[in-house]
């Protein structure tokens, strides 16, 4: 675009901004307000700025193409005077949607790059089953839930993050926390169907704007497991009890999935000493009040016999210790060692898993 043309537009602009007759557009953002211009402007035209930005740029953009689906004239006008350009004038909307994002992404960056850029944009697009309820705080969530069925509770809950999920599950009364864990435990993969109807129900009846979302199957027995990774040991004790009431054999089972601090019998001596890099001495000694003698023969024989005493003086220098604080610290170390299981530093067997050399 040259000189006058630049200076042509800018003038044109500011008449029509005078003229006062174009709608204010601060509810937009500037990434829509970009993808508004790059929608006027064409496929053409918009690549060649496309190139311009950088990949943080291209993918906000382009989320907002994918789905503005519907531009009005009047915005789009309002949003090219901001960028000191003029959008010819006519009746028809600019319209975006998946192909058309599709298209100018293959015209700027190439169709690997494009099917790259749309496939993570795609799933961070998607939204999770009761997105809704996963902006609220975890005890408006518990208060609303409340009135509802035991299975419904389940199956809201199975969909959220466990550290909410635990925070609810724990504010629940013993006999519903205890039918709720049960119904997660044997919760079988649920139609996208029957989800997006609970999920519009219970959107409705919260008040919020109903949306659409993306189901992910859950494996009740792991999703239990995750949620009472995250409690506290009471709310742990009380879940199982209740469990091994109901269901004896489904208890055992959720068990044998879990790793608790006892379990660090069944760690290979290597994977001990890698356990022991990561924690504190006054950690690991609170953590030792009160265990059986074999997990504390555990830690000790994979220590020199020098810390391993000191180790032990300091578990008697520590006097009578709380048990909630003797589970904090237990809780700490079980972390560590998941950390490591996770990013493959260590292997964790589980109940009846057999491994070859």
């Amino acid at each position: 675009m040259t000189d006058t043309a630049v200076h042509t537009s800018t003038g044109n602009a500011t008449a029509v901004l005078e003229a006062g007759d174009l709608p204010p557009v601060d509810h937009l953002t500037g990434a829509q307000k970009a993808a508004i211009v790059l929608l006027k402007l064409g496929r053409d035209r918009s690549a060649k700025i496309m190139k311009l930005l950088g990949d943080r740029e291209v993918t906000r953009v382009t989320a907002e193409i994918v789905q503005a689906q519907s531009v009005k004239r009047e915005e789009a006008e309002a949003s090219v005077v901001e960028f000191a350009m003029l959008a010819k004038a006519n009746d028809q909307l600019a319209t975006g949607g998946i192909d058309r994002a599709r298209e100018m992404l293959e015209a700027s960056v190439g169709s690997d790059r494009a099917d790259e850029i749309l496939d993570n944009l795609l799933v961070t697009l998607a939204k999770a089953p009761f997105e809704f309820l996963r902006k609220t705080n975890a005890r408006q969530v518990l208060n609303f839930l409340s009135g509802e069925h035991p299975q419904t509770v389940a199956l809201v809950l199975a969909h959220m993050p466990p550290e909410q999920s635990s925070t609810v599950l724990g504010g629940l009364d013993e006999d519903t926390q205890h039918d709720v864990s049960v119904r997660i435990a044997k919760l079988e993969p649920t139609s996208p169907e029957v989800i997006a109807q609970m999920e519009t129900t219970l959107e409705r009846r919260f008040g919020a704007t109903v949306i659409q979302s993306k189901v992910e199957r859950a494996d009740g027995v792991q999703t239990l497991i995750d949620i009472l990774n995250r409690s506290d040991r009471a709310t742990e004790r009380s879940i199982f009890e209740g469990l091994e009431d109901q269901d004896e054999e489904l208890a055992e089972h959720v068990r044998s999935r879990m790793f608790i601090f006892e379990d660090i019998v069944s760690l290979d001596d290597r994977a001990v000493q890698l356990v022991l890099r990561q924690v504190e001495s006054k950690e690991l000694a609170t953590a030792l009040k009160g265990v059986r003698a074999e997990v504390k023969q555990k830690i000790t024989t994979n220590m020199s016999e020098r810390a391993a005493q000191n180790l032990t003086e300091e578990i008697g220098l520590l006097g009578p210790v709380r048990m909630k604080t003797v589970e904090e610290a237990q809780g700490a170390i079980v972390r560590s060692i998941r950390a490591l299981e996770e990013s493959g530093q260590i292997v964790v067997s589980r109940g009846s898993e057999e491994f070859v050399d």
